[in-house]
């Protein structure tokens, strides 16, 4: 019986202290929760391409709400618009590629992109099933779609025959 209490103590003294047990691993205090979105907007700001929410998307791409029959672009330079999601593998490929082509491209393009998880119902508006998802936009044309991660020379081909022909 005194075996059974000293095991039983054991036991409960180990749960205890595995409970207990900080690794320092976690985030979710206030603090780092704030650090972290300090992080996301400092890495935002360095970038080249632009993130779009839905309100962003209606007043700088398209109002699709106000005209859904007929595409008015509204932007004033020609655009790839990126439907991605952050967990999505070949998201994670085209990323880099967009930065340096937006780099490569500045002043002569936009290189938006929408966030999928945050934006769904811009995502569900535009039929979005499968990411990454480019949205190729050109001035006076109706806009392409084309899904998958493409490699930086379609993704220039396409700039320079669909965006910027003359």
């Amino acid at each position: 019986m005194k075996i059974k209490l000293i095991i039983a103590a054991l036991v409960t003294s180990f749960m205890f202290a595995a409970c207990s047990n900080n690794t320092g691993k976690s985030t979710s205090s206030p603090q780092a929760a704030v650090t972290q979105q300090e992080t996301n907007l400092n890495k935002t700001n360095m970038t080249k391409t632009i993130h779009l929410t839905k309100a962003d998307f209606l007043t700088k791409v398209a109002n699709y709400e106000k005209n859904s029959q007929t595409w008015e672009y509204l932007g004033d330079k020609p655009a790839i618009i990126d439907f991605y999601a952050d967990w999505c593998g070949p998201c994670k490929m085209v990323a880099p590629i967009l930065e340096q082509l937006a780099a490569e491209y500045e002043g002569q393009i936009y290189i938006y992109k929408v966030d999928t998880e945050a934006e769904q119902e811009l995502a569900a508006d535009f039929g979005i099933r499968s990411i990454p998802t480019l949205l190729f936009v050109p001035m006076n044309e109706a806009p392409q779609m084309a899904q998958g991660a493409l490699p930086k020379d379609a993704f220039k081909q396409a700039i320079d025959e669909v965006l910027l022909k003359n």
